[in-house]
């Protein structure tokens, strides 16, 4: 029985990449590839094939070719497909249902650890291939069987994870895909991040806070994790669903972006956008996306700017339990500019003043440049990391003279003991 079978390979006229002929979601046709075994192992052809059919799928209309763009140029793109074939199915383990399922006391509700649109995530225990040494810790991913979203974004993490490493992504283990009588079966194995998320952090009470430091340390991390999709890859990545929720933190508390399920690959060429429909998160997608579905890498750094408020505020980006005035962060926080008198009104309380405000300001200062509504405005992430380090060399510490912060010894801060004129 094909694992893959509503799914098939679409080849455009001029070179075989996955296009749209119409603006309906599966107006493709071609054989599906047949996956067999208990444990399924996909070719290479076929994982390329569905994934990025999938990617145009979620969209309706795909990456535009530039009419420019000469026939030698289209063939010597890159791309995550191609990368995929050449090194990243061999560094996948394919994982039988069985040892998953031991793994995780068949999926046992104690073991549970989140639940999101794919499905559910469990904590489980493997050991290495050859059955030696101790078990280890793992995170596994099932596909919730009624998600057709749930399969592209399954198909999509395989394909980009299996490619893409880096300090701050987290590391895809392996995967299983069987189909059986109780239907399609498809699981994602990653590395365990003890420490949860960042949203966990932030915004859940019965966690301590992080504090000044671990606060910058985390989305300094971040923002390296991104600059490494945009920059530091042969095919530039556009995350798509950058968030709190999405920064998984290690038991070092160093930050690992997870979830590539909605990551799609850059516009090339002379082209300045990919075109797709608007998915993501209410709240931190960039404006122009939300609008006309252009989609470039700038719109990850809207998201990112949204993300460093909340790390200052220790506010969601909309929270409708706030008063009607205070529910939409940014529309909150302008009341309140980076260089006024009364910037700290913003400040997360659970900080208990133990912040550097020089920092703060600066992180402010870097997330409005990244909110700016002119797309093209906005710094790339290579210049964002550039900003943070700076921030986190120079004022990791908090002030000495911070409100409660050390060495305060009940000295009033210059910076912030003038009342507001608002």
């Amino acid at each position: 029985m094909s694992c893959l079978g509503w799914f098939k390979r679409r080849r455009s006229r001029s070179g075989g990449s996955s296009t749209s002929t119409s603006g309906k979601r599966g107006a493709s046709a071609s054989a599906p590839v047949s996956v067999s075994g208990p444990a399924t192992t996909m070719t290479t052809t076929t994982m390329a094939s569905a994934v990025s059919t999938s990617r145009s799928d979620d969209s309706g209309a795909v990456r535009p070719v530039s009419k420019s763009a000469g026939s030698s140029s289209q063939a010597s793109q890159r791309s995550i497909s191609s990368l995929y074939e050449e090194r990243g199915h061999g560094q996948l383990r394919v994982f039988d249902y069985e040892e998953l399922q031991g793994a995780t006391a068949e999926f046992s509700r104690a073991q549970k650890l989140g639940e999101g649109g794919f499905g559910s995530v469990y904590k489980g225990f493997i050991r290495a291939a050859d059955g030696k040494g101790d078990r280890v810790p793992v995170a596994v991913k099932k596909l919730n069987q009624r998600s057709m979203q749930g399969h592209k974004q399954w198909l999509a993490e395989v394909q980009f994870l299996g490619v893409l490493e880096h300090p701050n992504l987290v590391k895809l283990l392996g995967y299983c895909a069987v189909d059986s009588e109780r239907g399609p079966q498809r699981l994602l194995v990653y590395e365990f991040m003890p420490n949860k998320s960042l949203e966990d952090h932030l915004f859940r009470r019965a966690n301590p806070p992080l504090s000044w430091n671990k606060r910058l340390q985390v989305i300094l991390g971040a923002a390296e994790g991104l600059a490494y999709l945009h920059e530091g890859v042969e095919v530039q990545v556009i995350y798509r669903d950058f968030k709190t929720s999405n920064i998984l933190l290690d038991k070092d508390f160093r930050a690992k972006l997870s979830d590539f399920g909605l990551a799609r690959e850059g516009p090339t060429g002379e082209n300045t956008h990919v075109s797709t429909a608007v998915v993501g998160t209410h709240g931190y997608a960039a404006p122009e996306y939300m609008e006309s579905g252009h989609l470039t890498a700038k719109s990850d750094v809207w998201s990112f700017g949204v993300v460093l408020y909340e790390i200052l505020t220790g506010r969601r980006s909309l929270d409708r339990n706030k008063p009607a005035a205070e529910q939409k962060l940014l529309e909150w926080v302008v009341q309140f500019p980076p260089d006024s008198r009364n910037f700290r009104m913003i400040m997360d309380p659970r900080l208990r003043g133990e912040y550097s405000v020089k920092a703060a300001r600066e992180i402010a200062k870097l997330a409005d440049s990244c909110l700016l509504k002119n797309a093209k405005e906005r710094p790339t992430m290579s210049e964002v990391v550039e900003v943070l380090r700076r921030a986190v060399q120079a004022h990791a510490e908090p002030d000495s003279r911070t409100p409660g912060g050390p060495g305060a010894k009940g000295k009033k801060s210059s910076d912030a003991a003038t009342p507001s004129r608002r």
